[in-house]
């Protein structure tokens, strides 16, 4: 299955990028700190479900997208 916080994380940041915005501005649109938006990417935090559905939304996806290990 793969570790989830690496999956999470590679799904964030890569939807950010394809967005072309920072940690910064993806904080500002979830009113999350930008040091744990840091910390989820970087594997060293685990965000509730609620905070996964904010990052999905933000980034116009899906939780369930953010979850997926596309590359299995």
């Amino acid at each position: 299955m793969g570790d989830v916080r690496a999956i999470l994380a590679r799904n964030i940041k890569s939807a950010r990028k394809r967005l072309n915005i920072s940690q910064e501005e993806l904080a500002s649109r979830t009113q999350i700190d930008r040091t744990y938006v840091s910390g989820i990417e970087r594997q060293v935090r685990n965000p509730t479900i609620i905070v996964v559905a904010k990052f999905a939304e933000a980034l116009n996806t899906t939780t369930a997208d953010l979850l997926c290990n596309n590359g299995e």
